[in-house]
Protein backbone atom coordinates (compact mmCIF):
# COMPACT_ATOMS: atom_id res chain seq x y z
CA UNK A 1 0.00 0.00 0.00
CA UNK A 2 2.50 2.64 0.70
CA UNK A 3 4.91 1.34 -2.28
CA UNK A 4 1.86 2.31 -3.99
CA UNK A 5 0.94 5.63 -2.75
CA UNK A 6 4.36 6.72 -3.33
CA UNK A 7 4.52 5.40 -7.09
CA UNK A 8 1.16 7.43 -7.18
CA UNK A 9 2.62 10.64 -5.74
CA UNK A 10 5.55 10.18 -8.10
CA UNK A 11 3.76 9.97 -11.09
CA UNK A 12 2.07 13.20 -9.46
CA UNK A 13 5.06 14.97 -9.25
CA UNK A 14 6.66 14.26 -12.56
CA UNK A 15 3.43 15.27 -13.90
CA UNK A 16 3.39 18.42 -12.06
CA UNK A 17 7.39 19.34 -13.09
CA UNK A 18 6.47 18.73 -16.84
CA UNK A 19 3.35 21.16 -16.63
CA UNK A 20 5.69 23.54 -14.50
CA UNK A 21 8.77 23.33 -17.59
CA UNK A 22 5.79 23.89 -20.41
CA UNK A 23 4.91 26.79 -18.99
CA UNK A 24 8.31 28.44 -18.66
CA UNK A 25 9.00 27.62 -22.23
CA UNK A 26 5.45 29.61 -22.55
CA UNK A 27 6.76 32.20 -20.71
CA UNK A 28 10.19 32.14 -22.69
CA UNK A 29 8.05 32.50 -25.67
CA UNK A 30 6.44 35.51 -24.86
CA UNK A 31 9.22 37.16 -23.68
CA UNK A 32 10.61 36.62 -27.27
CA UNK A 33 7.78 38.19 -29.06
CA UNK A 34 7.00 41.71 -28.67
CA UNK A 35 4.74 43.35 -26.16
CA UNK A 36 1.39 44.12 -26.46
CA UNK A 37 0.33 47.55 -24.72
CA UNK A 38 -3.63 47.87 -24.33
CA UNK A 39 -4.93 51.19 -23.00
CA UNK A 40 -7.47 50.63 -20.17
CA UNK A 41 -10.25 51.63 -22.26
CA UNK A 42 -9.46 48.84 -24.46
CA UNK A 43 -9.58 45.81 -22.14
CA UNK A 44 -13.24 44.88 -21.27
CA UNK A 45 -14.28 43.66 -18.05
CA UNK A 46 -14.32 40.02 -18.93
CA UNK A 47 -10.38 40.35 -19.80
CA UNK A 48 -10.37 42.31 -15.89
CA UNK A 49 -12.31 39.75 -14.13
CA UNK A 50 -10.91 39.22 -10.87
CA UNK A 51 -11.61 35.53 -10.63
CA UNK A 52 -10.08 35.56 -14.15
CA UNK A 53 -7.03 36.81 -12.78
CA UNK A 54 -6.18 34.58 -10.29
CA UNK A 55 -5.25 31.36 -12.54
CA UNK A 56 -4.36 28.46 -10.19
CA UNK A 57 -0.99 26.72 -11.92
CA UNK A 58 -1.62 22.72 -12.43
CA UNK A 59 -0.18 20.93 -9.38
CA UNK A 60 -0.47 23.41 -7.60
CA UNK A 61 -3.97 23.54 -6.20
CA UNK A 62 -5.36 25.29 -2.70
CA UNK A 63 -9.10 25.42 -3.96
CA UNK A 64 -11.41 22.74 -5.95
CA UNK A 65 -13.68 24.82 -7.68
CA UNK A 66 -10.96 27.17 -9.71
CA UNK A 67 -9.85 25.68 -13.02
CA UNK A 68 -6.53 24.93 -13.96
CA UNK A 69 -4.87 26.75 -17.17
CA UNK A 70 -5.27 25.38 -19.91
CA UNK A 71 -2.55 25.28 -22.40
CA UNK A 72 -1.24 23.18 -25.60
CA UNK A 73 1.86 21.69 -26.09
CA UNK A 74 1.63 22.22 -29.71
CA UNK A 75 0.86 26.61 -29.55
CA UNK A 76 4.00 27.58 -30.99
CA UNK A 77 5.22 31.24 -31.05
CA UNK A 78 4.13 33.11 -34.07
CA UNK A 79 6.80 33.61 -36.88
CA UNK A 80 8.02 36.88 -37.14
CA UNK A 81 6.93 38.06 -40.42
CA UNK A 82 3.21 37.71 -39.55
CA UNK A 83 1.17 40.51 -39.84
CA UNK A 84 0.65 43.76 -37.63
CA UNK A 85 -2.80 42.89 -36.18
CA UNK A 86 -2.06 38.60 -35.88
CA UNK A 87 1.38 39.78 -33.45
CA UNK A 88 -0.03 38.02 -30.32
CA UNK A 89 1.74 35.66 -27.85
CA UNK A 90 1.37 31.96 -28.60
CA UNK A 91 -1.25 31.70 -26.57
CA UNK A 92 -3.37 34.75 -27.52
CA UNK A 93 -3.89 33.13 -30.80
CA UNK A 94 -7.87 34.26 -30.93
CA UNK A 95 -10.03 36.09 -28.84
CA UNK A 96 -11.48 33.51 -26.42
CA UNK A 97 -7.98 33.06 -25.41
CA UNK A 98 -7.95 36.24 -23.65
CA UNK A 99 -10.10 34.58 -20.95
CA UNK A 100 -6.91 31.52 -19.87
CA UNK A 101 -4.74 34.10 -18.78
CA UNK A 102 -4.57 37.43 -17.20
CA UNK A 103 -3.83 40.33 -19.30
CA UNK A 104 -3.08 43.95 -17.88
CA UNK A 105 -4.02 46.38 -19.78
CA UNK A 106 -1.54 49.74 -19.12
CA UNK A 107 -1.46 53.36 -20.36
CA UNK A 108 1.57 54.53 -20.38
CA UNK A 109 1.88 58.25 -18.83
CA UNK A 110 4.90 60.19 -17.97
CA UNK A 111 4.93 58.89 -14.36
CA UNK A 112 5.18 54.75 -15.90
CA UNK A 113 8.14 56.70 -18.25
CA UNK A 114 9.84 57.82 -15.47
CA UNK A 115 9.57 54.43 -13.41
CA UNK A 116 11.00 52.53 -16.56
CA UNK A 117 13.83 54.78 -16.28
CA UNK A 118 14.75 54.15 -13.08
CA UNK A 119 14.57 50.71 -13.35
CA UNK A 120 16.64 50.41 -16.52
CA UNK A 121 19.74 48.62 -15.71
CA UNK A 122 18.95 47.21 -12.66
CA UNK A 123 17.26 43.97 -13.42
CA UNK A 124 15.12 43.54 -16.75
CA UNK A 125 13.59 47.14 -17.97
CA UNK A 126 10.47 45.33 -19.74
CA UNK A 127 9.64 43.68 -16.99
CA UNK A 128 9.21 46.83 -14.52
CA UNK A 129 7.98 48.77 -17.64
CA UNK A 130 5.23 46.49 -19.24
CA UNK A 131 3.70 44.89 -15.97
CA UNK A 132 3.52 48.43 -13.83
CA UNK A 133 0.54 48.42 -11.82
CA UNK A 134 -0.82 50.90 -8.72
CA UNK A 135 -1.36 49.64 -5.27
CA UNK A 136 -5.21 49.65 -6.60
CA UNK A 137 -4.16 47.26 -9.70
CA UNK A 138 -2.29 44.76 -7.50
CA UNK A 139 -5.19 44.90 -4.99
CA UNK A 140 -7.82 44.15 -7.79
CA UNK A 141 -6.15 41.43 -8.98
CA UNK A 142 -5.10 39.76 -5.94
CA UNK A 143 -1.42 38.95 -6.13
CA UNK A 144 -1.54 36.14 -7.87
CA UNK A 145 1.04 33.27 -8.18
CA UNK A 146 1.12 33.42 -11.97
CA UNK A 147 2.26 37.16 -11.52
CA UNK A 148 4.57 35.52 -8.99
CA UNK A 149 6.15 33.14 -11.56
CA UNK A 150 6.36 35.85 -14.16
CA UNK A 151 8.51 38.56 -12.63
CA UNK A 152 10.61 34.83 -11.54
CA UNK A 153 10.66 33.78 -14.89
CA UNK A 154 11.39 37.36 -16.07
CA UNK A 155 14.66 38.18 -14.03
CA UNK A 156 16.76 36.50 -15.97
CA UNK A 157 15.44 38.08 -19.29
CA UNK A 158 16.56 41.65 -20.77
CA UNK A 159 14.75 41.70 -24.13
CA UNK A 160 11.21 41.57 -23.01
CA UNK A 161 10.67 45.10 -24.19
CA UNK A 162 11.24 45.00 -27.81
CA UNK A 163 10.89 47.93 -29.79
CA UNK A 164 7.61 48.37 -32.00
CA UNK A 165 5.76 50.69 -33.28
CA UNK A 166 4.95 53.83 -31.32
CA UNK A 167 5.63 52.32 -28.05
CA UNK A 168 9.15 52.28 -28.20
CA UNK A 169 10.74 53.89 -25.50
CA UNK A 170 14.28 54.60 -25.80
CA UNK A 171 15.77 55.80 -22.36
CA UNK A 172 18.83 57.05 -20.61
CA UNK A 173 18.60 58.16 -17.27
CA UNK A 174 15.88 60.65 -16.48
CA UNK A 175 15.27 60.83 -20.69
CA UNK A 176 12.59 59.35 -22.25
CA UNK A 177 12.38 59.39 -25.73
CA UNK A 178 9.74 58.05 -28.54
CA UNK A 179 11.02 57.02 -31.34
CA UNK A 180 7.93 57.92 -34.01
CA UNK A 181 7.00 61.24 -32.32
CA UNK A 182 11.05 62.01 -32.22
CA UNK A 183 10.50 64.07 -29.13
CA UNK A 184 11.63 63.40 -25.75
CA UNK A 185 10.09 64.20 -22.56
CA UNK A 186 11.74 65.60 -19.07
CA UNK A 187 10.39 64.03 -16.06
CA UNK A 188 11.26 66.69 -13.72
CA UNK A 189 9.12 69.66 -15.47
CA UNK A 190 7.43 67.92 -18.55
CA UNK A 191 8.86 69.89 -21.20
CA UNK A 192 10.15 68.51 -24.95
CA UNK A 193 12.43 68.30 -27.14
CA UNK A 194 13.63 66.90 -30.51
CA UNK A 195 16.40 65.17 -29.68
CA UNK A 196 18.18 63.36 -26.75
CA UNK A 197 20.85 66.09 -26.68
CA UNK A 198 18.55 68.78 -26.37
CA UNK A 199 17.09 67.24 -23.51
CA UNK A 200 20.58 66.17 -22.14
CA UNK A 201 21.51 69.63 -21.48
CA UNK A 202 18.17 70.50 -20.35
CA UNK A 203 18.42 68.35 -17.26
CA UNK A 204 21.96 70.28 -16.04
CA UNK A 205 18.81 72.95 -15.55
CA UNK A 206 17.71 70.64 -12.81
CA UNK A 207 20.78 68.88 -11.17
CA UNK A 208 22.64 71.98 -10.87
CA UNK A 209 25.76 70.22 -12.89
CA UNK A 210 28.50 72.32 -14.07
CA UNK A 211 31.56 70.71 -15.38
CA UNK A 212 32.99 72.27 -17.88
CA UNK A 213 35.26 74.50 -16.11
CA UNK A 214 37.78 78.22 -17.68
CA UNK A 215 41.08 77.21 -17.64
CA UNK A 216 42.09 81.07 -16.97
CA UNK A 217 39.53 82.27 -14.47
CA UNK A 218 38.12 78.82 -12.91
CA UNK A 219 34.77 80.01 -13.76
CA UNK A 220 32.05 76.82 -14.39
CA UNK A 221 29.65 76.29 -17.12
CA UNK A 222 26.61 73.70 -17.78
CA UNK A 223 27.40 73.50 -21.54
CA UNK A 224 30.92 73.06 -23.61
CA UNK A 225 29.11 76.07 -25.66
CA UNK A 226 29.03 78.67 -23.02
CA UNK A 227 32.56 77.84 -21.80
CA UNK A 228 33.45 78.48 -25.08
CA UNK A 229 31.97 81.63 -25.76
CA UNK A 230 33.28 83.04 -22.35
CA UNK A 231 36.91 82.15 -23.29
CA UNK A 232 36.48 84.62 -25.64
CA UNK A 233 36.66 87.10 -23.05
CA UNK A 234 39.90 86.25 -22.13
CA UNK A 235 41.62 85.72 -25.59
CA UNK A 236 39.42 89.13 -27.58
CA UNK A 237 38.66 86.82 -30.03
CA UNK A 238 35.44 87.97 -32.21
CA UNK A 239 34.24 86.20 -34.90
CA UNK A 240 31.52 87.54 -35.81
CA UNK A 241 31.76 90.43 -38.31
CA UNK A 242 29.09 92.95 -39.47
CA UNK A 243 29.16 92.33 -43.28
CA UNK A 244 28.17 96.36 -43.13
CA UNK A 245 30.21 98.35 -40.97
CA UNK A 246 32.44 95.78 -40.12
CA UNK A 247 32.13 95.66 -36.53
CA UNK A 248 33.20 92.41 -34.55
CA UNK A 249 31.22 90.35 -31.78
CA UNK A 250 32.27 87.41 -30.27
CA UNK A 251 28.43 86.00 -30.34
CA UNK A 252 26.74 85.40 -33.34
CA UNK A 253 23.25 86.53 -31.23
CA UNK A 254 25.14 89.81 -30.56
CA UNK A 255 26.13 90.18 -34.59
CA UNK A 256 22.22 89.78 -35.37
CA UNK A 257 20.72 91.94 -32.93
CA UNK A 258 23.43 94.83 -34.72
CA UNK A 259 22.10 93.89 -37.95
CA UNK A 260 18.80 95.50 -37.04
CA UNK A 261 20.57 99.00 -36.90
CA UNK A 262 21.05 98.92 -40.33
CA UNK A 263 18.03 97.10 -41.57
CA UNK A 264 15.49 98.84 -39.30
CA UNK A 265 14.35 96.12 -38.28
CA UNK A 266 12.37 95.75 -35.32
CA UNK A 267 10.05 92.49 -34.83
CA UNK A 268 8.63 92.96 -31.46
CA UNK A 269 5.64 95.14 -31.20
CA UNK A 270 3.91 96.41 -28.03
CA UNK A 271 0.18 94.96 -27.94
CA UNK A 272 -1.24 98.24 -26.03
CA UNK A 273 0.45 100.90 -27.73
CA UNK A 274 1.72 99.47 -31.56
CA UNK A 275 5.79 100.57 -30.82
CA UNK A 276 7.95 98.46 -31.94
CA UNK A 277 11.56 97.68 -30.66
CA UNK A 278 14.55 95.57 -31.79
CA UNK A 279 15.29 93.34 -29.16
CA UNK A 280 12.75 91.19 -26.92
CA UNK A 281 14.18 92.24 -23.38
CA UNK A 282 13.36 95.60 -24.60
CA UNK A 283 9.64 95.07 -25.12
CA UNK A 284 9.16 93.42 -21.53
CA UNK A 285 10.50 96.63 -20.18
CA UNK A 286 8.76 98.74 -22.45
CA UNK A 287 5.65 96.58 -21.34
CA UNK A 288 6.31 97.64 -17.60
CA UNK A 289 5.06 101.05 -18.62
CA UNK A 290 1.70 100.41 -19.22
CA UNK A 291 1.32 97.36 -16.19
CA UNK A 292 3.06 99.58 -13.74
CA UNK A 293 4.54 96.92 -12.35
CA UNK A 294 8.25 97.68 -10.46
CA UNK A 295 9.48 94.16 -9.41
CA UNK A 296 12.87 95.29 -8.25
CA UNK A 297 12.62 96.73 -4.79
CA UNK A 298 15.81 99.15 -2.98
CA UNK A 299 16.41 96.88 0.25
CA UNK A 300 17.60 100.10 1.98
CA UNK A 301 14.74 102.56 1.67
CA UNK A 302 12.16 100.34 -0.14
CA UNK A 303 11.80 102.19 -3.22
CA UNK A 304 11.07 100.30 -6.14
CA UNK A 305 12.24 100.09 -9.93
CA UNK A 306 10.69 98.72 -13.11
CA UNK A 307 14.65 98.09 -14.54
CA UNK A 308 17.25 96.11 -12.47
CA UNK A 309 20.13 98.46 -13.68
CA UNK A 310 18.07 101.38 -12.20
CA UNK A 311 17.80 99.53 -8.87
CA UNK A 312 21.82 98.83 -9.43
CA UNK A 313 22.29 102.36 -9.80
CA UNK A 314 20.45 103.57 -7.02
CA UNK A 315 21.66 101.35 -4.29
CA UNK A 316 24.97 103.66 -5.05
CA UNK A 317 23.63 106.94 -3.47
CA UNK A 318 23.26 104.38 -0.15
CA UNK A 319 26.81 102.92 -0.50
CA UNK A 320 28.69 106.04 -2.41
CA UNK A 321 30.23 103.80 -4.62
CA UNK A 322 31.47 105.49 -7.51
CA UNK A 323 33.25 102.62 -9.78
CA UNK A 324 34.08 104.97 -13.23
CA UNK A 325 36.69 107.10 -12.98
CA UNK A 326 38.52 109.76 -15.08
CA UNK A 327 41.41 108.86 -16.61
CA UNK A 328 42.76 112.43 -17.10
CA UNK A 329 41.50 113.85 -14.02
CA UNK A 330 40.40 110.69 -11.52
CA UNK A 331 37.16 112.27 -11.00
CA UNK A 332 34.82 109.60 -10.00
CA UNK A 333 31.21 108.59 -11.27
CA UNK A 334 28.41 106.78 -9.80
CA UNK A 335 27.36 106.39 -14.20
CA UNK A 336 29.05 105.14 -16.93
CA UNK A 337 27.24 107.35 -19.26
CA UNK A 338 28.23 110.15 -16.65
CA UNK A 339 32.01 109.25 -17.21
CA UNK A 340 31.11 109.39 -20.83
CA UNK A 341 29.79 112.71 -21.19
CA UNK A 342 32.28 114.19 -18.37
CA UNK A 343 35.02 112.90 -20.72
CA UNK A 344 34.04 115.45 -23.68
CA UNK A 345 35.26 118.43 -21.48
CA UNK A 346 39.21 116.95 -21.71
CA UNK A 347 38.04 116.07 -25.75
CA UNK A 348 36.46 119.29 -26.71
CA UNK A 349 33.88 116.54 -28.04
CA UNK A 350 30.48 117.96 -29.22
CA UNK A 351 28.59 115.55 -31.22
CA UNK A 352 25.20 116.97 -31.12
CA UNK A 353 24.76 120.10 -33.83
CA UNK A 354 21.60 122.40 -34.27
CA UNK A 355 20.32 121.86 -37.47
CA UNK A 356 19.26 125.45 -37.44
CA UNK A 357 22.04 127.57 -36.29
CA UNK A 358 25.43 125.02 -36.39
CA UNK A 359 25.70 125.50 -32.75
CA UNK A 360 27.30 122.19 -30.97
CA UNK A 361 26.58 120.75 -28.07
CA UNK A 362 28.25 118.38 -25.88
CA UNK A 363 24.86 116.35 -24.40
CA UNK A 364 21.73 115.66 -26.00
CA UNK A 365 19.50 117.28 -23.54
CA UNK A 366 21.21 120.66 -24.36
CA UNK A 367 20.83 120.22 -27.94
CA UNK A 368 17.04 119.76 -27.35
CA UNK A 369 16.88 122.65 -25.17
CA UNK A 370 18.86 125.22 -27.32
CA UNK A 371 15.82 123.79 -30.34
CA UNK A 372 13.32 125.64 -28.47
CA UNK A 373 14.81 128.71 -29.33
CA UNK A 374 14.39 128.52 -32.43
CA UNK A 375 10.39 126.91 -32.08
CA UNK A 376 9.89 128.94 -29.32
CA UNK A 377 8.09 125.50 -27.80
CA UNK A 378 7.58 126.47 -23.78
CA UNK A 379 6.30 122.86 -23.12
CA UNK A 380 6.44 123.73 -19.38
CA UNK A 381 3.34 125.54 -18.17
CA UNK A 382 2.90 126.98 -14.16
CA UNK A 383 -0.51 125.67 -12.53
CA UNK A 384 -0.82 128.74 -10.83
CA UNK A 385 -0.82 131.78 -13.66
CA UNK A 386 0.03 129.62 -16.78
CA UNK A 387 2.91 130.77 -17.84
CA UNK A 388 5.18 128.75 -19.87
CA UNK A 389 8.53 127.87 -19.61
CA UNK A 390 11.18 126.43 -22.19
CA UNK A 391 12.87 124.63 -19.28
CA UNK A 392 11.88 122.41 -16.59
CA UNK A 393 14.04 123.94 -14.08
CA UNK A 394 12.98 127.36 -15.11
CA UNK A 395 9.26 126.46 -14.05
CA UNK A 396 10.18 124.89 -10.89
CA UNK A 397 12.37 128.15 -9.96
CA UNK A 398 9.40 130.26 -11.09
CA UNK A 399 6.42 128.23 -8.77
CA UNK A 400 8.89 129.66 -6.22
CA UNK A 401 7.99 133.03 -6.91
CA UNK A 402 3.98 131.61 -5.54
CA UNK A 403 4.85 129.23 -2.57
CA UNK A 404 7.28 131.75 -1.19
CA UNK A 405 9.65 128.54 -0.92
CA UNK A 406 13.28 130.22 -0.19
CA UNK A 407 15.40 126.45 0.38
CA UNK A 408 18.79 128.02 -0.04
CA UNK A 409 20.33 130.19 3.46
CA UNK A 410 23.57 131.79 3.56
CA UNK A 411 25.47 130.17 6.69
CA UNK A 412 27.17 133.74 7.53
CA UNK A 413 23.93 136.04 7.90
CA UNK A 414 21.32 134.02 7.48
CA UNK A 415 19.31 135.23 4.10
CA UNK A 416 17.50 133.25 2.16
CA UNK A 417 17.56 132.33 -1.78
CA UNK A 418 14.99 130.91 -3.90
CA UNK A 419 18.04 129.95 -6.37
CA UNK A 420 21.01 128.60 -5.22
CA UNK A 421 22.71 130.42 -7.61
CA UNK A 422 21.88 133.72 -6.29
CA UNK A 423 23.28 132.35 -2.81
CA UNK A 424 26.34 131.79 -4.21
CA UNK A 425 26.93 135.23 -5.61
CA UNK A 426 25.83 136.29 -2.32
CA UNK A 427 28.38 134.70 -0.51
CA UNK A 428 31.05 136.67 -2.19
CA UNK A 429 29.60 139.32 -0.26
CA UNK A 430 30.95 138.21 2.63
CA UNK A 431 34.39 136.31 1.60
CA UNK A 432 35.13 139.71 -1.07
CA UNK A 433 35.68 136.99 -3.48
CA UNK A 434 36.09 138.70 -6.92
CA UNK A 435 36.75 136.06 -9.59
CA UNK A 436 35.93 138.20 -13.25
CA UNK A 437 38.50 140.24 -13.81
CA UNK A 438 37.81 143.06 -16.63
CA UNK A 439 41.12 142.16 -19.76
CA UNK A 440 41.20 145.81 -20.37
CA UNK A 441 41.64 147.81 -16.97
CA UNK A 442 42.11 144.87 -14.50
CA UNK A 443 38.88 145.78 -12.45
CA UNK A 444 37.48 142.76 -10.67
CA UNK A 445 33.42 141.86 -9.99
CA UNK A 446 32.33 139.47 -8.16
CA UNK A 447 29.25 138.83 -10.98
CA UNK A 448 30.06 137.43 -14.42
CA UNK A 449 27.25 139.94 -16.03
CA UNK A 450 28.47 142.51 -14.04
CA UNK A 451 31.95 142.22 -16.00
CA UNK A 452 29.88 142.14 -19.24
CA UNK A 453 28.16 144.86 -18.14
CA UNK A 454 31.68 146.95 -17.73
CA UNK A 455 33.53 145.72 -20.69
CA UNK A 456 30.45 148.36 -22.71
CA UNK A 457 32.50 150.96 -20.62
CA UNK A 458 36.08 150.29 -23.05
CA UNK A 459 33.89 149.11 -26.03
CA UNK A 460 31.16 151.64 -25.89
CA UNK A 461 28.99 149.39 -26.78
CA UNK A 462 24.79 149.88 -25.91
CA UNK A 463 23.02 147.24 -27.18
CA UNK A 464 19.70 148.20 -25.61
CA UNK A 465 17.52 150.69 -27.11
CA UNK A 466 14.43 152.21 -26.20
CA UNK A 467 11.38 151.79 -28.88
CA UNK A 468 10.12 155.08 -28.15
CA UNK A 469 12.90 157.55 -27.97
CA UNK A 470 15.85 155.38 -29.48
CA UNK A 471 18.23 156.12 -26.85
CA UNK A 472 20.73 153.10 -25.93
CA UNK A 473 21.86 151.77 -22.78
CA UNK A 474 24.73 149.56 -21.85
CA UNK A 475 22.41 147.27 -19.51
CA UNK A 476 18.88 145.61 -20.11
CA UNK A 477 18.21 146.82 -16.20
CA UNK A 478 19.29 150.43 -17.30
CA UNK A 479 16.64 150.66 -20.33
CA UNK A 480 13.49 148.93 -17.98
CA UNK A 481 13.43 151.70 -15.55
CA UNK A 482 14.00 154.10 -18.55
CA UNK A 483 10.96 152.89 -20.13
CA UNK A 484 9.35 153.72 -17.05
CA UNK A 485 9.81 157.81 -17.87
CA UNK A 486 7.63 157.23 -20.67
CA UNK A 487 4.92 154.92 -19.69
CA UNK A 488 4.77 157.06 -16.27
CA UNK A 489 4.75 153.43 -14.02
CA UNK A 490 5.85 153.80 -10.40
CA UNK A 491 5.72 150.58 -9.28
CA UNK A 492 7.43 150.99 -6.05
CA UNK A 493 5.78 153.23 -2.76
CA UNK A 494 7.04 154.05 0.78
CA UNK A 495 5.40 152.52 3.19
CA UNK A 496 5.56 155.62 5.40
CA UNK A 497 4.00 158.43 3.09
CA UNK A 498 2.95 156.59 -0.07
CA UNK A 499 5.27 158.51 -2.47
CA UNK A 500 6.12 156.71 -5.45
CA UNK A 501 8.80 155.71 -7.31
CA UNK A 502 9.94 154.34 -10.56
CA UNK A 503 13.03 152.52 -9.23
CA UNK A 504 13.75 150.87 -6.40
CA UNK A 505 16.83 151.69 -5.20
CA UNK A 506 15.02 155.19 -5.07
CA UNK A 507 12.61 154.26 -2.57
CA UNK A 508 15.54 152.63 -0.33
CA UNK A 509 17.18 156.10 -0.38
CA UNK A 510 13.74 157.87 0.58
CA UNK A 511 13.18 155.44 3.30
CA UNK A 512 15.81 157.32 5.18
CA UNK A 513 14.17 160.79 5.49
CA UNK A 514 11.81 158.61 7.39
CA UNK A 515 14.71 156.93 9.50
CA UNK A 516 17.35 159.64 9.92
CA UNK A 517 19.22 156.63 8.91
CA UNK A 518 23.05 157.54 7.15
CA UNK A 519 25.10 154.88 6.57
CA UNK A 520 27.70 156.19 4.37
CA UNK A 521 30.41 157.56 6.25
CA UNK A 522 33.45 159.32 4.89
CA UNK A 523 36.79 157.12 5.84
CA UNK A 524 39.00 160.46 6.27
CA UNK A 525 36.44 162.67 8.53
CA UNK A 526 33.90 160.63 9.26
CA UNK A 527 31.20 162.50 8.47
CA UNK A 528 28.56 160.56 7.10
CA UNK A 529 25.91 160.47 4.50
CA UNK A 530 21.74 159.23 3.72
CA UNK A 531 22.96 158.41 -0.14
CA UNK A 532 25.79 156.60 -1.42
CA UNK A 533 25.88 159.19 -4.01
CA UNK A 534 26.66 162.21 -1.64
CA UNK A 535 29.19 160.04 0.02
CA UNK A 536 31.45 159.92 -3.36
CA UNK A 537 31.00 163.28 -4.13
CA UNK A 538 32.22 164.36 -0.32
CA UNK A 539 35.34 162.26 -0.84
CA UNK A 540 36.30 164.78 -3.47
CA UNK A 541 36.69 167.57 -1.48
CA UNK A 542 40.01 165.34 0.33
CA UNK A 543 41.01 164.48 -2.80
CA UNK A 544 40.37 167.10 -4.80
CA UNK A 545 39.07 165.54 -8.35
CA UNK A 546 37.09 167.36 -10.21
CA UNK A 547 35.66 165.61 -13.09
CA UNK A 548 33.47 167.73 -14.54
CA UNK A 549 34.69 170.65 -17.20
CA UNK A 550 32.69 173.27 -18.69
CA UNK A 551 33.09 173.23 -21.90
CA UNK A 552 33.18 176.94 -22.80
CA UNK A 553 35.59 178.22 -20.26
CA UNK A 554 36.83 175.02 -19.10
CA UNK A 555 36.80 175.11 -15.14
CA UNK A 556 36.13 171.62 -13.65
CA UNK A 557 33.44 170.89 -10.74
CA UNK A 558 33.63 167.91 -8.42
CA UNK A 559 29.69 167.32 -9.17
CA UNK A 560 27.67 167.34 -11.90
CA UNK A 561 25.04 169.51 -10.00
CA UNK A 562 27.92 172.36 -9.30
CA UNK A 563 28.59 172.55 -13.35
CA UNK A 564 25.11 172.97 -13.98
CA UNK A 565 24.74 175.73 -11.59
CA UNK A 566 27.95 177.43 -13.33
CA UNK A 567 27.19 180.63 -14.99
CA UNK A 568 30.28 180.81 -17.19
CA UNK A 569 30.85 184.22 -18.79
CA UNK A 570 32.43 183.37 -22.16
CA UNK A 571 28.89 182.14 -22.16
CA UNK A 572 26.72 185.19 -21.01
CA UNK A 573 29.40 186.85 -23.82
CA UNK A 574 28.37 184.51 -26.67
CA UNK A 575 25.05 184.96 -26.02
CA UNK A 576 25.23 188.41 -26.50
Amino acid sequence: MLATTKVKYKEELCGAQEENERLRQLMDAFCKQPRVVLNRADVSEKYLCPERQEPEFPGVKEEEDLEPLEVKEEEQPQPPNIKKEERLPPYIKEEEHFTELPVTGVHLTSEDKCQYEENKGAESPSSNSGQQTTEDDEDHRGGSQADSMLARISDGEDTLHSPQTDDYEESDGDVTCHAASTWCKCCQCGKTFGCQSLLRRHMVSHTGDKPFACSVCGQNFAQKGYLKIHTRTHTGEKPFACSVCGQKFAQKGNLKLHTRIHTGEKPFACSVCGQTFAQKGNLKLHTRIHTGEKPFACSVCGQIFAHKLSLKIHTRTHTGEKPFTCSVCGQTFAQKGDLKIHSRIHTGEKPFTCSVCGQTFAQKGYLKKHTRNHTGEKPFACSVCGQNFARKGNLKLHMRTHTGDKPFACSVCGQTFAQKGNLKLHTRNHTGEKPFACSVCGQNFAQKAHLASHMRTHTGEKPFACSVCGQNFTEMGSLKIHTRIHTGEKPFACSVCGQKFAHKGRVASHMRTHTREKPFACSVCGQTFAHKGNLKIHIRTHTGEKPFTCSVCCQRFPSKAEAERHECAGENSRDE
